[in-house]
């Protein structure tokens, strides 16, 4: 099996989500709360992990929760593990959501395959009802006033990233495994011998030397030595895998980036133009991703305990960025020609291996507090020996 499957959710993880989701305030003490949130619950794996389900399945879930010290915490979930219900206004309202899975059978065999007892939560604005099986406990308080469940699509469609190609990969997968069989009929071919008789001693010798030598006949003619094999259509199998690999990475959108083609790019000009079919999934991916992201700062900023304004989750700033090769030089060059048509902020932006262009501006403003301080305790020095000069010629 060609895995491309793995291939095209792995390359365009990479390239789209390579690099971590920025979120900014504008509010210092909303910023380090949210910093303090998403390094508790090691956001750049979990949100790598979370959009690759996203990319598998066409959607998956952020389930959010208080832990025993009261942080807020989150988890993925996969949308077999959770479902949630919506009205049917246009503003699709969600009523609310299902988590569930199934205990172990302890008597699980082979040939008993079936589950255990059904458990999980319903979760509601106000409350959240834990069952197992066919019990009810006690309903818990849900302390967000949201349902902490946050959906993230790939598209309103809940398509996956392979999933319309997923004939063209089969189809690839029944050519190459046919061209496979070839290759082993060829190797497993008999030997025909027409026109003479060989004994054992003659099969041995042939099979060990690889020598065919054949004699006692007055007509050469009339004895034929041939490898029994089937007709190949090698070249027509070579243009169909051709063809169903180029379709593949055609229809899915996701560069074929060991490709010759994208090593020979002369700058990053033509790169981006060869990356642009991925660069506009990537970007409609964003939007979703952006929708989803408010959504979980909404249930963050709810809680007095994270934050003391619970519409701070509006002012948040969600910034992606694409993870691709970059030449700095131009980079630089492009940033150096920026100086006064944009903000300091802007320029700094500019460049891809600055991180964060904020705390660069704040770092600048420290270097040329230093240097200022620096000249001035010079020019000081400077002015007290010219005193201490002048002094000393006055006493002579």
């Amino acid at each position: 099996m060609a895995n491309f499957l793995c291939y095209i959710t792995d390359t365009f993880m990479g390239y789209a989500y390579g690099n971590r989701i920025k979120k900014t305030h504008p509010d210092q003490s909303i910023q380090d709360a949210i910093a303090t949130f998403e390094d508790a619950n090691e956001i750049s794996d979990h949100e790598f992990e979370l959009l690759k389900y996203v990319c598998i399945f066409g959607h998956a879930f952020e389930y959010l929760y208080q832990d025993e010290a009261s942080q807020t915490k989150m988890t993925v979930v996969k949308p077999d593990e959770l479902f949630v219900v919506y009205d049917d206004t246009l503003k699709q309202r969600a009523l609310f959501a299902v988590r569930y899975g199934y205990h172990e059978n302890d008597s699980q065999t082979g040939s008993n395959q079936s589950l255990g007892d059904v458990y999980g939560e319903v979760l509601t604005r106000q409350t959240i009802y834990t069952f197992e099986g066919d019990k009810q406990n006690k309903p818990i308080e849900n302390p967000y006033g949201y349902i902490p469940v946050v959906e993230y699509r790939m598209n309103d469609e809940r398509i996956g990233l392979y999933e319309t190609v997923s004939g063209l990969i089969e189809e690839y997968n029944r050519v190459i495994s046919e061209k496979a069989n070839d290759v082993e009929a060829f190797a497993e071919a008999y030997l025909a011998i027409l026109g003479a008789e060989t004994d054992e001693e003659g099969v041995q010798r042939i099979r060990d030397d690889r020598i065919i030598n054949f004699y006692g006949t007055d007509n050469a003619a009339d004895i034929s030595v041939q490898f029994l094999t089937k007709p190949t259509a090698d070249g027509t199998q070579e243009n169909l895998l051709d063809r169903l690999e180029k379709q593949i990475y055609q229809i899915s959108m996701v560069a074929n980036i060991s490709d010759e083609a994208y090593g020979n790019a002369t700058s990053g000009v033509s790169l981006a133009y060869k990356l642009q079919a991925m660069s506009n999934l990537a970007l409609g991916f964003d939007r979703k991703i952006e929708k989803s992201l408010k959504k979980r700062y909404k249930i963050f900023c709810s809680l007095a305990t994270n934050v003391s304004d619970p519409d701070a989750w509006k002012d948040v700033v969600i910034t992606t960025s694409r993870n691709i090769p970059n030449n700095r030089a131009e980079e630089t060059t492009i940033a150096k020609d920026a100086e006064g048509l944009v903000s300091k902020r802007t320029q700094l932006s500019l460049l891809s291996y600055v991180d964060d262009p904020d705390a660069e501006l704040e770092r600048i403003k420290e270097e040329e507090s230093k240097d200022s301080e620096l000249i001035q305790g010079l020019f000081a020095e400077h002015d007290h020996e010219d005193v201490e000069d002048g002094n000393e010629e006055t006493e002579e």
